[in-house]
């Protein structure tokens, strides 16, 4: 459904995006993610014909966004960063004039604004003016604006920016409704949306992408963390036998609770198996030993590996 071949975009000295190419499917809900000045906005600003591109190619649904540009926003609905509302008009109102600009054949107009409507539940507030609604209410006509012609693709652009967290959750649901009908891209800085509501992620830094996969791919390809033993013996003793027989890996005290201590053993340093040798530290003193595994990556321990250091590491799925 989108095609992204070495695309670039320049902003006199600086090079915003350097040469990225992605595919997305029809179907996919796909989490586009990035520190600020990634390019993510960027490259939503190419696709849905808001900027033309400095080198390479992109197209939706097979067609090329800069020669066929109209034809390919008929097929984009699209939710930019800052909500597009007129907020002296009503709900119902407003989205009758974006039908009617969109194209929306008369006779479909009443069935298109209802289902966006229904979809984006509005129905308790389409006889009220914009300006009267919340931000979380507010960002809901934006979705419904931006499906009211009901295009095969949706863009949106940091969907849930400055909603407090039960709209967040809110539109986080209704973008999953979406996704059950249209192929997403979806741009957030919240890590929480893309483990909820997407299939894919591409993780994108200093105008490079960094990382392309589903989010069990890209956490499997980063090594496992430390070493976590919850025990039920003398905390002195586990710690200074744990110093004294596992050198280089620092032992910590996570949580105390119900007679039993769990522990984070630090692995980088480690020379031979550390569960091996706890485990014959633990059978050695007669310690019961409730817990024994390794620490499991997160998508934001990822994100955060890819995006700090100043050159980008590429992890590819």
């Amino acid at each position: 459904m989108i095609e992204v071949d070495r695309l670039e975009k320049t902003y006199g000295f600086a090079r915003a995006l350097k040469g990225i190419s992605f595919s997305v499917r029809k179907g996919e809900v796909v989490g586009f993610l990035g520190p600020n000045g990634a390019g993510k906005s960027t490259t939503m600003k190419i696709l849905t014909g808001y900027l033309l591109p400095t080198g390479g190619r992109a197209t939706v649904d097979g067609l090329d966004v800069v020669e066929r540009s109209l034809d390919v926003r008929r097929r984009i609905g699209y939710l930019p960063e800052s909500t597009p509302l007129y907020a002296e008009m009503r709900v119902d109102e407003y989205l009758a004039f974006v039908a009617e600009i969109r194209g929306v054949p008369r006779d479909r107009r009443r069935s298109a604004i209802a289902r966006a409507v229904e979809l984006c539940g509005l129905t308790r507030v389409t006889g009220k003016d914009i300006f009267e609604l919340s931000k979380g209410y507010r960002q809901r006509v934006g979705l419904a604006q931006a499906i009211v012609h009901e295009p095969p693709v949706l863009i949106l652009d940091e969907p849930t920016s400055g909603l407090d967290p039960n709209q967040i959750v809110e539109v986080r649901k209704l973008i999953e409704r979406l996704g059950e009908q249209h192929t997403v891209v979806l741009s957030t800085h919240y890590l929480q949306e893309v483990e909820k509501s997407c299939t894919r992620v591409i993780i994108v830094h200093q105008g490079q992408i960094v990382a392309d996969g589903s989010r069990e791919e890209l956490i499997q390809r980063r090594p496992a963390g430390g070493l976590l033993a919850r025990v039920r013996a003398p905390e002195a003793a586990v710690l200074a036998q744990c110093t004294e027989l596992l050198p280089g890996c620092p032992t910590t005290v996570v949580e105390r609770g119900d007679g039993s201590i769990l522990y984070r053993i630090d692995v980088q340093g480690a020379k031979a198996p550390v569960e091996e040798a706890f485990a014959r530290l633990v059978v050695k003193n007669g310690w019961d030993l409730l817990e024994l595994h390794r620490e499991r990556p997160s998508l934001e321990d990822v994100f955060r590996a890819l995006t700090l250091g100043s050159e980008p590491e590429v992890a590819r799925a």
